[in-house]
């Protein structure tokens, strides 16, 4: 049965009509469009925040749906984030906080003040907090690999070491982290499998024993597979099917897999999303889209050191023109109407990042890839994406 639909405002939901709805959609986003802030620095200003309504409460029932966050707003410096995030969302992902490097720097040293705070943010708000990542062959220290002479590692080191670390991590917040990505990242784009430091030390199994290390640290926590380009490349989708059944066939446990979203305007097509959600669930395993944004930004190599890139690589440092705005919000609209369909199928989405200013996509350029500004004001997609999220629970 579908939850009774909830406002975040104080009228009781039954005494608002569809219309007085739709009215309080249209405010913000005129709000925002007579307020926006063009240029490129977060102008941060108390109870810009503050929404109509919450997606929370607007998603099928057991979804969850949430962003990424940035150690300063998990840590409560952000607090216009802090507020947004309260208000709209039921889970939590760390950026980077809870990263190999980031929690285990040194053999024998690990730095949890950060990722503790990350938890308590969390379980605090009574939200869903989900772990990312444990294994990856990115942000790990060298350490991790090496041999004392500086060549890789034999099986055993390595596997050692990685069973240390995953009952480390993922014990000390057992029954506090709901979920982890266990492995992310591990397929090349043909499908078959990265040649990453812990494959060459390890074998093809390192993701078979990373499940199994931690399921063994706790048995409770939902176990994920996460990688992107799932949707778009069906050959990466079929390799991630294959890790999928060999875990099934080993008897390991794997709960969900994760397609990042790291989309493009206009790509994947909703037809693609439709196509690959009903491949992947085919497995028997939940699908997650975990770290969802939309690219704006024309496609362009790094400019060279100390110059900044060019006008035709960074067209929007203004603002977003109200024709891409409106192109952004139907695309969002088209592919939550996707994931609507599935609605049986998936557990969680996930935007990777709060608001355009905190978006990693931006990277020397200003993109407009989320659902709020750089002012943390609700866009058209936003809008798009409530009124969505409404008309399926009619």
């Amino acid at each position: 049965m579908q939850r009774p639909f909830r406002y975040t405002q104080p009228e009781p939901p039954a005494r608002m009509s569809r219309r007085a709805f739709a009215s309080a959609l249209a405010a913000p986003a005129a709000a925002a469009m007579a307020t926006r802030v063009l240029p490129l620095p977060s102008v941060f200003v108390p109870g810009l925040a503050a929404q109509a309504v919450a997606l929370k409460d607007l998603v099928p029932s057991g979804w969850l749906i949430g962003a990424a966050l940035n150690q300063n707003q998990s840590d409560g410096r952000d607090t216009v984030a802090v507020d947004l995030v309260t208000r709209q969302f039921n889970t939590i992902s760390p950026e980077n906080l809870l990263k190999f490097q980031s929690l285990h720097p040194e053999p024998d040293r690990y730095a949890f003040d950060a990722a503790d705070r990350y938890v308590a943010f969390g379980r605090d708000r009574g939200m869903a907090v989900i772990g990312h990542n444990l294994v990856w062959h990115s942000q790990t220290p060298r350490w991790v690999w090496d041999a004392p002479d500086g060549t890789l590692a034999d099986r055993a080191t390595m596997l050692a070491r990685l069973q240390t670390h995953i009952a480390t991590v993922v014990g000390r917040y057992k029954g506090k982290i709901r979920g982890w990505d266990v492995v992310n990242e591990a397929l090349n784009e043909d499908g078959t499998l990265r040649d990453s430091p812990w494959r060459r030390g390890i074998g093809d199994d390192y993701i078979a024993r990373a499940f199994q290390f931690a399921h063994e640290a706790d048995p409770n926590a939902e176990l994920y597979y996460n990688d992107y380009n799932l949707v778009t490349r069906p050959e990466k989708r079929a390799g991630a099917i294959r890790i999928i059944t060999d875990l099934q066939q080993r008897g390991v446990r794997i709960d969900a897999v994760g397609e990042q979203g790291h989309w493009r305007l206009n790509m994947p097509a909703v037809a693609d999303l439709d196509h690959a959600i009903t491949e992947l669930r085919a497995t028997g395993v939940k699908v997650l889209i975990t770290e969802l944004d939309v690219n704006l930004l024309p496609s362009a190599g790094q400019p060279a050191r100390g110059q900044p890139p060019s006008p035709e690589s960074n067209p929007y440092v203004n603002g977003l023109p109200d024709d891409m705005q409106q192109a952004l919000a139907r695309y969002y609209g088209d592919a939550f109407r996707v994931l609507l369909k599935h609605r049986d199928d998936i557990s969680r989405v996930t935007f990777w990042g709060v608001s355009d200013g905190d978006s990693w996509l931006n990277r020397g350029r200003v993109n407009h890839p989320l659902l709020w500004d750089r002012q943390r004001q609700p866009k058209p997609a936003f809008d798009e994406v409530a009124k969505v999220l409404m008309t399926s629970r009619r």
